[in-house]
């Protein structure tokens, strides 16, 4: 992991003090009802859901502040990294459907509410941004729905996860059952996951690759989080943004075709100088930090 260490996530060593909320700047042009948006350090933004008497339970408001919220990461020059959280005692409870989402629409009504929501976690995976989500507590339904959508995931000990809309008399239907298969590669342990509605612990979403780390408890996670966005915001926004870009067209194509858009895409993409500003770096022993590298 370059210049994080294992003081970094294990508690036991000076840990980076980034967590503490109210010593994070609010990011200029993000204001929002369901939402949290600070800047965490220089080139990382992080996210918080903000109901915690609610346990971010997602109400009208977050779905369309999302959208609005990545909409403008994704243009902003000067962020390379973001971390997503939950404020209070757990990540998020999922959707509160029965009160607000599901009036008694025909079916062509709901497909179109399906397809609109979709949107509140697609625009995550469309971020160009790497987006890693800092887990703690329950992540229940629309919790799993938004994690999945994110690039990397780390977990505090005491999380669980549920795919739990079966509970509730539907297929999960803004992305859960797209994305977790490809998350984890066990068709079988997906399907017990969605048809049950069982908890999975946090040991076992690391054992299945649902998560790439477990940490102590909240605390600790959050400082493991930001410190990774920090090393992440180090590198060429250029060369980062491109491998998510090219990841996650990889995912969804085949090896041929993948070869023939990562060339393509660097053909057109690697016009600027911070190839040369990275070489020049490591060689001169320099940390890639003190490189001014080019805005996408």
């Amino acid at each position: 992991m370059g210049g994080l260490t294992a003081s970094n996530y294990s508690g036991l060593g000076i840990r980076l003090r980034l967590t503490g909320s109210s010593a994070q700047e609010e990011a200029p042009d993000h204001s929002y009802e369901s939402l949290r948006v600070t800047s965490a350090q220089k080139h990382v933004l992080h996210v918080q859901l903000n109901r915690p008497n609610k346990r971010n339970a997602m109400n009208k408001a977050f779905w369309r502040e999302m959208v609005e919220c990545f909409n403008k990461i994704s243009r902003d020059a000067d962020c390379r990294a973001v971390v997503i959280s939950g404020a209070g005692k757990m990540f998020s409870a999922g959707t509160r459907r029965s009160s607000h989402i599901l009036p008694a629409f025909p079916a062509p009504g709901n497909r179109q509410w399906s397809t609109r929501y979709q949107e509140t976690f697609s625009v995550i995976e469309k971020c160009p941004k790497p987006v890693i989500a800092a887990i703690h507590g329950g992540c229940i339904g629309g919790g799993v729905n938004l994690i999945t959508a994110c690039d990397i995931r780390y977990c505090a000990q005491d999380a669980f996860f549920q795919v739990k809309e079966v509970d509730v008399g539907l297929a999960a239907d803004v992305g859960t059952l797209q994305r977790l298969p490809k998350v984890i590669g066990n068709q079988s342990l997906v399907n017990e996951l969605a048809f049950t509605s069982r908890k999975m612990m946090a040991d076992e979403a690391l054992g299945c690759g649902l998560v790439s780390r477990v940490l102590p408890d909240k605390e600790v996670m959050l400082d493991a989080a930001l410190a990774l966005a920090a090393e992440i915001s180090s590198k060429s926004p250029v060369a980062v943004q491109g491998t998510k870009v090219n990841l996650l067209y990889s995912r969804d194509h085949s090896v041929a075709e993948s070869l023939n858009y990562v060339a393509s895409w660097n053909m057109s993409m690697l016009q600027t100088q911070d190839i040369a500003k990275s070489v020049q770096a490591v060689t001169e022993n320099k940390e890639l930090k003190s490189v001014t590298f080019s805005k996408l």
